[in-house]
């Protein structure tokens, strides 16, 4: 059977539609795994590490002390608690702390045990434990011991921000006299870090940029974008005056003044630059 020109025609215009589109396709694949291989080329990149401290004087001194009471009921015990919490809060706002800078951290009441072991009743001659003869009249203890509530421990724990550092050592001799225990501090600090911590990071960045310039300059490279940044350290380091306080209010009195020293916020970061 013939087929007609104009038939012929479609059919050949048909097979070139099929042949560009798979030339296309060979060519995206193609351009595909060009851009693959591409991404996948190990960059040319060099590292740089910074360090920047800034120091300031702390305007925050935080002190710490716990109270502890044993009675023989819980109650009894919680109510000692509260008459030396009572104390120490009107010390406290005597002193010019503030109420929002006194904060309860841990309040808790436990039992207390003794073992104990009870006298077995009197019994008739040869009867005794294991064979053991007693005299009638002479009890004798046997086994086993037996756990019993001697009382209870109550205790509560508290931490203290001082904005005054000049009136911490008044403060810690006080509550000294008032029956607290484990008073410990002053932990010396700066109250708002956050420009500190800033001010750190900017002149550790500047640090790693200085050394990163120099050294492309030596080595005859161009620096390009920065491909990483990381950053550690940012904390302070803290510096506190030792209390000559104890844990008794016979201990030697704290003094009127007590050394702040400075703290030294710190920053570490470390630059990567791709290279060219």
């Amino acid at each position: 059977m013939e087929i007609s020109s104009e038939k012929k025609g479609r059919l050949y215009i048909a097979l070139k539609i099929v042949l560009l589109a798979f030339l296309v396709a060979v060519a995206v694949g193609l351009l595909t795994e060009s851009i693959r291989i591409e991404s996948n080329k190990p960059e040319n990149t060099i590292s740089f590490s910074g360090h920047g401290e800034v120091t300031a004087v702390p305007d925050i001194a935080n002190v710490y002390f716990t109270i502890s009471k044993d009675a023989k009921t819980v109650k009894e015990a919680q109510a000692l608690v509260a008459t030396v919490e009572k104390s120490s809060l009107d010390s406290l706002k005597a002193n010019n702390v503030l109420e929002k800078d006194i904060k309860t951290a841990d309040a808790s009441f436990y039992p207390k045990y003794e073992y104990k072991q009870a006298a077995c009743p009197p019994v008739p001659m040869g009867m005794g434990y294991a064979g053991v003869t007693v005299s009638p009249s002479s009890p004798y203890y046997c086994p086993p011991n037996k756990q019993v509530i001697t009382g209870y421990t109550a205790s509560e724990s508290i931490t203290v921000k001082v904005r005054n550092t000049d009136d911490v050592g008044k403060i810690m001799q006080a509550l000294g006299t008032l029956g607290v225990s484990n008073l410990s501090g002053p932990n010396f600090a700066i109250d708002n870090e956050d420009g500190l911590k800033a001010e750190a990071r900017k002149k550790a960045i500047d640090d790693a940029k200085a050394k990163a310039e120099l050294l492309a300059k030596d080595l005859g490279v161009h620096l390009g974008k920065i491909t990483s940044f990381n950053e550690g350290g940012n904390y302070p380091v803290m510096y506190s005056a030792k209390s000559a306080m104890m844990d008794s209010a016979s201990s030697a009195p704290a003094p009127a003044q007590l050394p702040k020293g400075e703290n030294t916020i710190t920053s570490d970061v470390t630059i990567t630059y791709e290279i060219r």
